[in-house]
């Protein structure tokens, strides 16, 4: 993927067939269904791809327990169903992971045990290990550091993990290889209508800092898709002004701890806590991942920050079931997404408010879709491409079937890699001891992954700041030097970029939470 040539493909083409706003899971996976259907189809982020939710997960590819427990058995069937195929279609990115469900009592051990039996029986013929019972030694053997008091007994079933901005900037590329053309930095300012009052386009203004070209251009489509997640009743308001919003934010926290804390290559799943939700103890990229909270916001933002309850309610529920028990200095990291929850009037706590996704289809043709999760990104892409088609008339195309069901997505391309490493040996050294992010990922990022500012290498090609808030700003000035001599930029643009990503990391710094108290 080339930005520079993507920017000029979005200036001085006529028409579109469809314009999908957000690049998110979502939107990514709308271009790149609707690319390999054979329409004319473009994307554009006003700030990088996954800046937003979709980078911010519990990094989990599943059907959804507490779903199962609330009755929705339609969404863990087809959420199941997706997990299968996220394997099958990106085997380097999802994997299986088994699940460890310690039971203080028989009681506990019978009801878990029937729960996740009919979870498997859902999955059907899925290729997933099928959930077993455990005694207390065998929990330990699966989880060493497992608290005896709460594992008398256990149930040890498996679901799918992944890596969510790697798996999104896969799709984005593998779009790009269908003929989408995708552009980061580049925001919808305004709907463009024509007489009739009909969305024909938007307007839109470039973001990216230091960028080159016009500010500002305009962009027209046969259909505009409005994939915006939790930011998408700003599209809705700006085509209505009557429109009531249909989001109900919420913010999840999750904090990241050494291997130490879980060492072994089970996870640990506590199906109930004190405020209903379902917490994760989660081995990923060599650390401890525990999430995640379901704390109502007013409104969404780009940057959300923990709350310090949020923080302290997470060392506590995990300190109950850990005998190595995590103390607010052993936390590396912790991050913060948005969940663009529909708006229900008979559902008070957001933590039951619906994950199943909603399309909405204006008057003025402005096409909506929200909700949902990232195991079931795929089937909301078709199911929305299935809407465009039927409300609006793609100009010069005769599109085809669904085919992403079985599409095969791109992976890192390891010969390009070792191009690099040809033309600079140099580019082989660590970007910092104990962890495997290179130099040549830096440069990779920036020539094939659109990567234009240090956050996005450091938080979203590699995941350093997600693994280690301190360890992404001791190496910021060394990836602020490669992306200078990459994008030919200045001294000033170096002190600017550190700046930026300075005030960014210090949302993902645990001492960061404390400014946030309610």
């Amino acid at each position: 993927m080339n930005r520079d040539q993507a920017l000029k493909l979005l200036q001085t083409t006529p028409r579109w067939n469809m314009l999908v706003v957000g690049g998110g899971a979502t939107g990514a996976s709308i271009a790149l269904d609707a690319a390999s259907r054979g329409l004319r189809v473009a994307l554009i982020e006003r700030d990088d791809f996954g800046k937003g939710t979709s980078s911010r997960s519990t990094k989990l590819v599943h059907g959804g327990v507490r779903y199962l427990a609330q009755g929705n058995v339609s969404l863990v069937r087809e959420a199941l169903h997706e997990r299968t195929l996220l394997r099958e279609n990106a085997p380097n990115v999802v994997h299986e992971l088994s699940f460890l469900v310690p039971c203080a009592n028989r009681l506990q051990h019978w009801y878990y045990g029937l729960g996740f039996f009919v979870y498997d029986l859902l999955a059907g013929r899925s290729g997933f290990t099928k959930a077993k019972r455990l005694g207390l030694q065998e929990c330990q053997q699966r989880v060493p550091t497992i608290a005896p008091s709460k594992s008398k007994f256990g149930i040890l079933y498996s679901d799918g993990q992944f890596d969510d901005s790697r798996l999104l900037i896969d799709i984005v590329k593998t779009a790009s290889s269908q003929s989408a053309v995708v552009c980061n930095y580049i925001e919808a300012t305004g709907l463009l209508k024509n007489d009739q009052g009909r969305v024909i386009g938007v307007h839109v203004a470039q973001r990216e800092f230091g960028g080159h070209g016009p500010e500002t251009f305009a962009i027209t489509a046969d259909c505009v898709i409005n994939a915006t997640g939790p930011f998408c009743d700003e599209l809705r308001i700006a085509n209505d002004q009557t429109t009531k919003p249909m989001i109900a934010p919420s913010q999840g926290v999750h904090i990241v701890l050494d291997k130490s804390f879980l060492p072994g290559d089970s996870a640990v799943i506590v199906p109930k806590t004190s405020d209903g939700r379902v917490i994760f103890m989660i081995p990923w990229l060599g650390h401890t991942v525990i999430g995640t909270t379901d704390t109502p916001i007013g409104e969404a933002v780009s940057e959300p920050i923990a709350r310090e309850e949020e923080i302290e309610f997470l060392l506590k529920t995990s300190s109950e079931y850990l005998s190595k028990q995590p103390k607010r200095s052993d936390i590396l990291s912790v991050f913060t997404g948005i969940r663009p929850l529909v708006r229900s009037g008979s559902v008070g706590k957001t933590s039951k408010l619906s994950r199943d996704h909603t399309i909405e289809i204006a008057s003025s043709g402005l096409i909506t879709i929200t909700g949902g999760k990232w195991t079931t990104a795929r089937k909301m892409a078709q199911d929305c491409v299935d809407q465009a088609l039927v409300h609006s008339t793609m100009n010069g195309v005769q599109p085809r079937p669904c085919t992403t069901r079985t599409l095969s997505l791109n992976r890192d391309d390891a010969s390009t890699v070792n191009l690099l490493l040809r033309e600079n040996p140099t580019f082989e050294e660590p970007l910092i001891a104990g962890y495997p992010d290179r130099l040549v990922d830096v440069v990779f990022a920036v020539r094939y992954e659109m990567a234009r500012s240090i956050e996005d290498v450091l938080a979203r090609r590699t995941r350093l700041l997600f693994l280690n808030a301190a360890a992404a700003l001791q190496v910021s000035p060394t990836v602020a030097r490669i992306l200078a001599d990459e994008l030919n930029k200045d001294s000033f643009w170096i002190e600017e970029q550190l700046k930026r990503f300075r005030e960014t990391a210090t949302n993902y710094l645990p001492s960061r939470t404390t400014l946030a108290k309610t």
